[in-house]
């Protein structure tokens, strides 16, 4: 399964009236939910040897009148994009709306996530390395004078 068809798959359930959606394939898991509550994503990846499955799960965080990026995909965040790499954003940097600030590398593909608005990084809710699912929220942008 290419990543162009995960994407197609993820954008017809988002304009779909199901509240979740499971798709197992030839080792790979994928669960999406629209629960409000809390939301689980599951990734999940056999290997030859039958290693443990690799979950994540996101809490729903609440931030009215703030401007929150979301991971538009699942893969792994990084937050430079080398290893040793000075990351593309920290707590504090302004951004410009198409300012590129993570990268999710999914199915061997590096994505770069850009800001889809003008501010400041507030906070940042994953740590580089992390799994993430998809629509997770990724970090807070805000105004230079908020907290």
């Amino acid at each position: 399964m290419t990543i162009k068809e995960i994407q197609q798959i993820i954008k017809d359930f988002e304009s779909s009236p199901l509240m979740t959606l499971e798709l197992e394939m030839e080792g790979f898991k994928l669960r999406l939910s629209k629960n409000k509550t809390a939301e689980v994503q599951e990734v999940q990846k056999e290997h030859k040897d039958k290693e443990p499955i690799i979950q994540t799960t996101q809490k729903q965080i609440h931030l009215d009148h703030q401007h929150v990026i979301k991971s538009p995909l699942v893969g792994t965040f990084y937050a430079a994009s080398t290893p040793q790499g000075k990351p593309f954003v920290d707590v504090g940097t302004h951004v410009k709306k198409g300012q590129v600030v993570c990268i999710i590398e999914a199915m061997k593909i590096m994505n770069e996530i850009t800001s889809p608005f003008d501010g400041v990084v507030k906070e940042i809710f994953v740590n580089n390395g992390d799994v993430i699912g998809f629509n997770q929220s990724l970090m807070r942008v805000g105004e230079p004078h908020e907290k």
